[in-house]
């Protein structure tokens, strides 16, 4: 991804390749991580900062908006923490885009405090996380993926907050 992003700071690019990449990387693994079925983003709507939009992901076609604190992804834009969840069953007010997916993990991507130009509460509020969009991987099995994929997709979020313009 590094060698993807070096000259290339448009987020939409950088973020589409980094789907094809987590797609493919998880497919050529082992069970269950074989299984993942959504590889994608939800980045913050610069038109309606209180909710994030679909991005660039592999899979099925998806939910296009979710409002900031709900769902998965919506609270991991909201808090600012990634959560791997072994059955999303066990979350409440999980939003089942796709019912083949049994288990997820999602990451934020946060960046140094800039959430576009507005001065909206919405905005105020994810400026203190400094979370511009979240990374969302389903798995058509429980248990999924575990604290090595987290980590290794914390990375990938942190290249993805700094080579791009958010």
């Amino acid at each position: 991804m590094k060698a993807l992003v070096e000259d290339q700071r448009n987020w939409v690019c950088n973020t589409a390749n980094a789907s094809s990449l987590m797609w493919h990387m998880f497919h050529s693994l082992e069970r269950p991580s074989s299984a993942v079925n959504w590889a994608g983003f939800y980045v913050v709507d610069k038109r309606d900062p209180s909710q994030l939009i679909l991005g660039p992901f592999h899979g099925k076609v998806a939910c296009q908006t979710i409002k900031i604190g709900s769902g998965v992804c919506g609270t991991v834009a909201m808090n600012g923490s990634s959560l791997v969840l072994e059955d999303v069953e066990t979350f409440p007010g999980h939003i089942a885009c796709d019912g083949d997916s049994k288990s997820e993990v999602v990451v934020p991507i946060a960046v140094d405090g800039k959430v576009g130009g507005s001065t909206s509460l919405e905005v105020f509020v994810l400026t203190m996380w400094q979370v511009v969009g979240v990374i969302d991987i389903d798995c058509a099995e429980l248990k999924g993926f575990d604290d090595d994929d987290r980590k290794g997709l914390e990375r990938l979020a942190n290249l993805l907050a700094d080579c791009c313009d958010w």
